[in-house]
Order: structure tokens, then sequence, then C-alpha cells
């Protein structure tokens, strides 16, 4: 049987979006393959290499947009698919987070390239690049684990969080929570995340 890199760290990525990071090891990789677990290490190092490897993966499902498009349509075309991957594996995500897994890759790099590439192009020295990219993956941090924590089976409570809030905040005691608490109720994290990549690409254009 040909067996391919890309086949395993597919089947392992299947596998930790089902199950989560923590569940998955080389011989559950292997049996999705139809491999003995010994197969794997002519394809991937160890468990680290697999880890590394299904990241890049979620990074390389992002298109590259044309380099000569203008920057800041070049930089929502790259957050926005990021975004839209992230959300397909939010267990990625949390790897991130954790830095438990990297994405390298040739393929992910460039991802990574080309909005480096979109930040250097709206008029950013080095320094500021490289913070602008760490905000921009913070927001997306941010909004895909918001976006997927409800997945979870929640805690019992004798009264439901959102009756809480509704019953103790109250005009007289908190009036700026109050006048904002059904927008927040209301919030959608696809629709925040879009709100905040607009006032990152309207400061850009203004610096």
């Amino acid at each position: 049987m040909s067996l391919t890199r890309e086949e395993i760290l597919d089947a392992a990525l299947r596998l930790a979006d089902e199950r989560g990071m923590a569940a998955l090891s080389m011989r559950k990789v292997a049996a999705a393959v139809g491999v003995e677990a010994m197969s794997l290490y002519n394809h991937v190092e160890n468990k680290g290499d697999l880890l590394d490897g299904l990241t890049a993966r979620v990074f390389e499902e992002v298109t590259l947009p044309d380099p000569a498009t203008h920057w800041d349509a070049r930089l929502r075309s790259l957050a926005e698919g990021l975004h839209a991957s992230f959300s397909r594996h939010p267990v990625v995500v949390r790897a991130l987070a954790a830095q438990d897994a990297n994405p390298r890759s040739p393929g992910a790099l460039r991802v990574i390239d080309a909005l480096l590439g979109a930040l250097l192009d709206a008029g950013l020295a080095e320094e500021a690049a490289a913070r602008s990219y760490r905000s921009l993956l913070g927001m997306l941090f941010g909004s895909v684990l918001t976006g997927t924590a409800g997945t979870a089976t929640p805690a019992v409570r004798a009264e439901p969080v959102a009756a809480w809030f509704r019953r103790t905040v109250t005009a007289a005691e908190l009036p700026s929570l109050h006048r904002v608490l059904p927008a927040l109720e209301a919030g959608d994290c696809v629709q925040d995340f879009e709100y905040q990549l607009d006032l990152l690409i309207a400061g850009l254009r203004r610096g």
C-alpha cells in the first residue's frame, strides 16, 4: 500500500477534529489509514511532528491571494480564509494557543509570509508588522475559541446564566452594562471578527 505524509496528516486531522488532540495517538492514526503504527515513521518523525503537520494542513487550506492585489484586500482575504479554516478545526486553534503545535511546512509558511507581506505593504515597519500579525492571530484565536466554546455540554445551574444577568444587571446599578446587554446576548462571533478586522484595516489605512 502506497501511503503519503499528506494522507497521514489528513487522517490525523480528522481524528483530532472528532476526538480532540489528547485522544490522538500514532496507533489510532495508523489504524485510520490501514497500516501498522511503525509504518507511520517512514513519513512522520514522532507525535510532535504529527501535531505540527496536521496544524500546517489547516494553514494550507487557505488560498493565497494575487500578490498584485492591494494590500488591504489581500489582508482581508487571508484573515477571512484563516478564520474559516480555524473554525472548521478549532481543536488546532487550541493547540496553537497552548503552543502544543506549530504550522511547520512550506505551504503554511507561505500563508504567514503573505500576511506579513500585506502588512509591510501597508507601510508598517518590521516591528509594527510583527505586532499587527500577533494582534490578528489573537483576534482569530479569540473569535474561533469563543464561537466553538458552546459545543460542550454546559454545567447544570439552578438559574441559567442569561437569566441571572438579566435579573442582576439593573439600569440603576450598572447603567452601561444594562444598556449594552441585549447586544451582548445577540452577539455573533463571525460578525464580531469581521468588525474587528474592519477596525484593524481602517487603523492601518490611517497609519
